[in-house]
């Protein structure tokens, strides 16, 4: 699959190839959304923590004799029936992640690129850099770039400038294309790129061949 790469002027200055097994694939919906599912489910604390009547303070001694009173027997005024007392059956501290196998993970990634760039929502640069963090500069880029939505733009490594440039703009996410997720590519409309990032992408996934 053949794209235009654009330079920072927001002219078209060649071509890159992209490879068609990572996005050009048949998309893979359910996989998609059970990878998702899993990143959010991974990302939940589940500190979440009631205590149970043998943990709430007070209650050492009996309320009153077992017989003869006329009232319900009672061994502790922190029971769960009684007024702050312990909780039956709450939440306690549990993990929510659950597991993928690689080439599960490998499919939902591919199949998440292959839909933007069916879209023509991918937009590949023959390099990203500026000289200095100034966030009129990347909104500038952006509108050369005819980039009006949100945005998702992967670096092949750290780079402070364009990082502290987009940190403040609205629906625009900088992240490392080597930390890439489906929940991030889902979550915006387009994916501006470097070639650098490109390359990392064809890394990243060409192990499997």
């Amino acid at each position: 699959m053949l794209v235009p790469v654009r330079n920072m002027a927001g002219e078209t200055v060649g071509e890159i190839e992209l490879r068609d097994d990572i996005f050009g694939i048949e998309p893979n919906i359910p996989v998609m959304h059970q990878a998702l599912v899993r990143q959010m489910a991974n990302a939940r604390l589940g500190t979440h923590k009631t205590k149970t009547r043998s943990e709430v303070s007070g209650g050492g001694r009996k309320p009153w004799r077992q017989k003869g009173t006329g009232r319900a027997r009672q061994g502790s005024i922190r029971a769960p029936q009684w007024r702050g007392g312990g909780t039956v059956f709450g939440p306690q501290p549990r993990s929510y992640a659950q597991k993928m196998n690689r080439k599960m993970r490998r499919l939902a990634l591919c199949s998440a690129l292959s839909v933007k760039a069916a879209d023509a929502q991918i937009v590949v640069m023959d390099q990203l850099a500026m000289e200095r963090p100034k966030t009129k500069e990347m909104v500038a880029l952006l509108e050369r770039l005819n980039v009006d939505t949100s945005v998702l733009i992967l670096l092949p490594q750290e780079n402070a400038n364009v990082e502290l440039s987009a940190r403040n703009l609205p629906y625009t996410k900088t992240q490392r294309a080597h930390n890439l997720s489906v929940r991030d590519l889902l979550s915006y409309d387009y994916v501006l790129m470097s070639r650098e990032a490109v390359d990392v992408i064809h890394e990243m996934f060409g192990a499997d061949d």
